[in-house]
């Protein structure tokens, strides 16, 4: 039975809908949010962006501001009235108009004064240090210039409506003051949220520059002092100009401290969400990033977009990756060189010279004739030829759960049963001999190879100086598989395996080779029998 949401799923839905984010790792974007786009996406595209982003909060903000100084000065302060006791051009005209012009002429400077410090941004090319710079310092003069206006404001409508009444001047300096910090600061933090992609390319370039309030604890002080600190100050200064004045009655100014204090604690705790919003969205992008990773998708990156520590977090997790990446490609490349198997071993436990006795079957390939390849063809079809032949070979090594333990110029050395034990290495290394020598004669018949298998006990381990050294083999089977190769050239074949080897594989592998006669082979005083491939093989 499912259970209804609760009302904090609910909520969490909603903010999701109106931020465009989410705890599901699958919709965050590399700039924290779909309203920012891509980084793919085309550069007049992402102008045109920003600027709706930027005119759209700017002007909203405004209005809202607009609206919480009239609520304050009309409903907190009904007495001395705005629009009863002073002369009506002033509430009517002159206030309308300072407002309508301030928005305009402030909406349209803030954007030719942004467009111009951007221009570098929009023009897609690498920004001097100066420009840089100014990427991060563009939201703090597009918070200062509504400080400005709403200041310049503050100080025109207190001084005309203090000639009527000096009541009117902490009533309009503090309210108006107050939501002008309120839009400023709310301003700054929309701008940074716009200039995300533009940030990012700055970024790019070199490290954000000092600031008076660095980093993640700087922003939150001053964005809490500006709508919690100042409001507080501003609710207690109305208390002390009506023990002073004395302009207010009791209810009046319950009336006024009440209003005035929930409109500090809605707009205070909207700003501290917004601030707590544009904190995590890195870290919702990095969390992302590392999900990836986990996943094993180590070419996960993210953009880094931000000025504080989160952006030193997300320039880590960059450099983490791109370790990972080239750890892996080490790791590959030591793979390709030794073996998966050997590799795999050395990185589970400490790597020690030396080895140990371990039961093998060994098969040597080499290529007949290979003074003759050389001379007669460039070294370069030479090589292509040989990495086709080495190609077979590896491949039919592997599927038989073989290493290729070490390429001899045109000759391979192919171990059964070690480091990784096998339960009958004759026949696997019996079974991937009857595949190469069959594939080697389909695919790659210029180059006509002689086989040798053998089997017994070898020591395997590395060898060398701990400076540098190698996994190998060494033993009986490793010489008496390169003399039954050189033995090879003169059977059909071209493969051979000892009497042994095949005996101790199983009667399904028997079937496929043909005992012969006993032979003596190069540096050996006994003679060895030997066994051949069957025609159908």
């Amino acid at each position: 039975m499912r259970s209804d949401p609760s009302v904090a799923q609910r909520l969490g839905r909603i903010l999701e809908r109106l931020t465009h984010q989410s705890g599901r790792l699958s919709r965050t974007t590399a700039y924290g949010s779909l309203l920012l786009g891509r980084v793919s996406e085309s550069v007049p595209r992402r102008r045109l962006r920003i600027q709706i982003i930027l005119t759209v909060f700017i002007v909203t903000v405004n209005l809202i501001g607009i609206a919480l100084t009239f609520l304050l000065v009309v409903v907190a302060f009904p007495e001395p009235s705005v629009f009863d006791d002073v002369p009506h051009w002033l509430p009517f005209i002159i206030t309308p108009a300072y407002v309508v012009v301030a928005v305009a002429f402030g909406t349209w400077w803030i954007h030719f004064r942004t467009i111009r410090d951007l221009r570098w941004a929009i023009e897609g090319r690498t920004p001097t240090p100066r420009e840089q710079r100014s990427a991060f310092t563009t939201p703090w003069r597009i918070a200062l210039a509504h400080l400005a206006l709403w200041g310049t404001g503050a100080v025109l409508l207190t001084a005309l409506y203090g000639r009527y009444d000096t009541d009117f001047i902490p009533r309009v300096l503090l309210t108006v003051a107050f939501c002008g910090v309120v839009v400023a600061t709310t301003c700054y933090l929309s701008a940074e949220f716009a200039l995300r992609p533009v940030a990012a390319q700055a970024l790019a370039v070199g490290p954000p520059p000092r600031r008076l309030a660095p980093g993640i604890m700087g922003r939150t002080l001053t964005v809490w002092t500006l709508c919690s600190g100042m409001p507080m100050i501003g609710i207690s200064l109305i208390a002390l100009f009506s023990l002073q004045l004395g302009n207010l009655t009791q209810r009046q100014l319950e009336i006024a401290v009440l209003i005035t204090s929930v409109a500090s604690l809605v707009v205070g705790f909207l700003l501290m969400w917004i601030l707590a919003w544009l904190t995590t969205t890195p870290v919702r992008v990095v969390r992302a990033a590392l999900r990836r990773v986990e996943e094993g998708d180590l070419s996960a990156t993210v953009v880094v977009f931000d000025g504080t520590e989160l952006g030193e977090l997300q320039r880590g997790f960059n450099s983490m990756a791109a370790g990972l990446r080239e750890r892996e490609r080490v790791r590959d490349l030591f793979g390709r060189h030794v073996g998966r198997e050997v590799a795999a071993a050395a990185e589970q436990q400490r790597t020690t010279l030396g080895g140990e006795e371990r039961h093998v079957a060994v098969v040597f390939v080499d290529v007949v004739g290979s003074t003759k390849l050389v001379s007669t063809r460039p070294p370069m079809e030479v090589v292509a030829l040989l990495n086709r032949f080495f190609a077979v070979i590896v491949e039919e090594v592997d599927r038989h759960h073989g290493l290729v333990n070490k390429f001899e110029g045109d000759a391979a050395l192919a171990v059964f049963g070690a480091p990784v034990h096998l339960d009958s290495p004759e026949d696997d290394a019996l079974a991937a001999t009857r595949a190469i020598a069959k594939r080697l004669a389909r695919e790659v018949p210029e180059c006509p190879a002689r086989i040798g298998v053998a089997a017994g006990l070898v020591v395997a381990g590395n060898v060398g100086a701990n400076e540098r050294f190698e996994y190998t083999v060494i033993g009986e089977p490793v010489n008496e598989a390169a003399r039954l190769s050189e033995l090879a050239r003169s059977e059909p074949s071209r493969a051979l395996a000892s009497a042994a080897t095949v005996g101790a594989a199983s009667d399904t592998e028997q079937r496929f080779w043909r005992l012969g006669r006993p032979v003596r082979l190069r540096g050996y005083d006994d003679r060895v029998q030997i066994a051949s491939l069957r025609g159908g093989g």
